[in-house]
């Protein structure tokens, strides 16, 4: 639609021009001379006759950002459920059983040298 405002501007001042109504440039620069006052010509007209357009697709794009948003946060939240739930502790199964961490050997029983094992006294691994 701009570019046709633009033609209908261009031909409108080519036609002036060649009745003599304008100028029709100073020596060669006549093609330039043209384009450059059609283009003046046809931004006011199409920022006016194209107001309600570009408003119409200002609100589509809007709705799609606000969509995308949307469909963003609600996958970040679910990867988030999914990933605390991974992360979760797992209850004790009681003394009898000895808990899972004894079983691997990463328990807080002595070890055989007789010191603790897996955590010293500062709180990190060994």
């Amino acid at each position: 639609m701009r570019v046709g405002i633009f033609v209908a501007c261009l031909a409108v001042v080519t036609g002036l021009a060649h009745l003599g109504l304008i100028p029709a440039g100073i020596g060669t620069s006549n093609p330039l001379w043209l384009i450059a006052l059609a283009i003046l010509i046809s931004s006011p007209i199409s920022f006016m006759v194209l107001s309600r357009q570009r408003e119409a697709m200002s609100e589509q794009v809007g709705g799609a950002v606000v969509r995308t948003r949307q469909r963003l946060h609600a996958n970040r939240t679910m990867e988030d459920d999914v990933d605390d739930a991974a992360r979760a502790p797992v209850p004790a199964q009681g003394d009898a059983a000895g808990g899972e961490d004894e079983r691997r050997g990463e328990g807080t029983g002595a070890s055989a040298e007789g010191g603790a094992s897996g955590v010293a006294a500062t709180g990190k691994r060994d």
